[in-house]
């Protein structure tokens, strides 16, 4: 996995114009409210959707018990949100690329510095001007790759809560990076980090075991931990039953918390009434046809197919895919983006009509969650493990970058839920492999443990958050403090 794709590519969809398609921007109502708080949380994300949607649903968390809730957007981004419906307050600062956004860059390098410098000034305005208008900001929940931000929180007296979108995994293998305590490039055959299990180096993040790739975007991962001991809140999108053994080493020097999994709440504990949709989407889900296909397939019988809204897979790569779907003699649910059509056999889609269905987007959440769904191929990014880990659908893993490969060694060998599909020496992961996965995790004794796992930690997940669960209760204690450090009434 080479250097093939530009940053483009690395941090937006390339052929997005309007990149949040049908955006509503609305919270649920508060519902079960226990306190009045004056308490107000700036949220700052990095401008792209797979970290827009996750702080925005913890967002919704937080605004549900009671925290007033302000977004931070980028100029660019402000502009391409539609139909926004003005139920929460968003500000903007600037990337330095406010016309085009991260796309308009030259390179990873000139927007992350960019960013930096111009962002930390126009964070800095948008907070005293916040304040100027009685709206004054008690706390910054920043994403992780922005780190700078906590800086300009502790300037300015702020709680800083550093908000990570990747596993706890991932992050304690990058922050060992950082430390020095592993070492690039990669020469050992075998790794040993505290609360992990062993590792290969296939199974560490792309950015470190692929040799000089995207050396920009690894210095901005392991630069997540720069001053870190400053923030008051180490916050992950998991939940502690998923990562015991990582977040109770974690814990341990640093103000860890999970709370996730940070999927919409109708879909988990069901509390926050109405919550089915994050809010941004790249692309409009064809819904209607896509349910009502499903409607009439038998219980776990589809096998769904979609590696989200960036990754790019090669022609070969497509075909071999392709191929290996129909091998299966399954049905299947391919989301196919418009950009990737091209690379699709001649005539595939006409070949295979009596057996499968071929999109170019759906409503990902509402899919795993039918009954027809038997089994989900996925590139593993670590919002898709969650919501098919949340909904209880075996995976069969395909990763393709980035953390996406340790994602896919927990999924097989530590959460036991699914398979990964081994590839060749070219990285080429043929039409056999493909079949054969899927069967093994639909059919016999293999398809029975997976989905007995699967369903363990559907069930797992659902606890977390509700209502007394871990992620539930860390979320508990940080509005409880941030209530007192606000003077909150009761």
């Amino acid at each position: 996995m080479g250097r093939t794709n530009h940053f483009v590519y690395s941090l937006y969809p390339v052929k997005t114009c309007t990149p949040f398609q049908g955006f509503r921007f609305s919270f649920p109502a508060n519902g079960e409210r226990k306190r009045k708080c004056k308490a107000h949380c700036l949220i700052l994300p990095f401008p792209i959707q797979g970290h827009i949607n996750p702080m925005l649903q913890f967002a919704k968390r937080l605004r549900h018990k009671g925290i007033r809730i302000t977004l931070a957007a980028t100029k660019h981004v402000f502009k391409t949100m539609q139909d926004f419906s003005g139920s929460v307050s968003v500000e903007t600062i600037s990337d330095g690329y406010d016309e085009g956004g991260v796309s308009s860059a030259e390179n990873e390098e000139a927007y992350l510095a960019r960013f930096r410098q111009v962002g930390a000034e126009t964070l800095e305005q948008l907070i005293q001007r916040l304040k100027n208008s009685g709206r004054a900001i008690d706390c910054i929940i920043y994403d992780a790759f922005i780190p700078w931000s906590l800086d300009v929180a502790k300037k300015l007296g702020l709680v800083g809560a550093a908000f990570f979108t990747q596993s706890c995994a991932v992050d304690n293998i990058y922050y060992h990076v950082y430390k020095g305590d592993v070492k690039l490039p990669l020469s050992e055959s075998e790794f040993l980090i505290p609360g992990l299990p062993p590792l290969k180096p296939s199974d560490m993040p792309s950015f470190l075991y692929v040799r000089g790739s995207y050396p920009a975007l690894l210095e901005m991962v392991v630069n997540q931990f720069q001053d870190i001991e400053k923030a008051d809140w180490l916050l992950f999108n998991t939940f502690h039953k998923l990562e015991e053994e990582v977040i109770d080493w974690m814990v341990k020097f640093s103000p860890v918390k999970a709370i996730g999994p940070t999927i919409p709440s109708m879909y988990l504990d069901k509390r926050i009434e109405d919550d089915k949709e994050y809010g941004l989407s790249v692309y409009k889900p064809i819904t209607g046809t896509c349910m009502e296909w499903l409607d009439k397939r038998e219980l776990n019988s589809v096998i769904y197919v979609s590696f989200g809204s960036m990754a790019e897979l090669g022609k070969e790569q497509m075909e071999e895919l392709a191929w290996g779907l129909k091998l299966s003699n399954k049905y299947f649910l391919w989301i196919v983006r418009a950009s990737e059509e091209s690379k699709l056999p001649k005539n595939f889609a006409e070949e295979t009509c009596e057996k499968g269905l071929i999109l170019s987007w759906c409503p990902q959440l509402d899919v795993l969650a039918h009954n027809s769904v038997g089994c989900f191929v996925t590139h593993c990014g670590w919002n898709s493990t969650l919501e098919s880990l949340s909904l209880g659908v075996p995976m069969v893993a395909m990763p393709q970058w980035t953390d996406q490969s340790t994602n896919a060694k927990y999924v097989m060998d530590v959460w036991k839920m699914g398979v990964r599909a081994p590839s060749d020496e070219n990285g080429m992961v043929s039409r056999d492999t493909i079949c054969d996965c899927t069967r093994r995790v639909m059919e016999g004794k293999t398809a029975e443990e997976v989905k007995k796992n699967a369903t363990k930690w559907k069930e797992l997940a659902r606890e977390a958050v509700d209502k007394g669960g871990s992620s539930d209760t860390n979320i508990e204690e940080f509005v409880s403090k941030l209530a007192h450090k606000s003077a909150c009434s009761d």
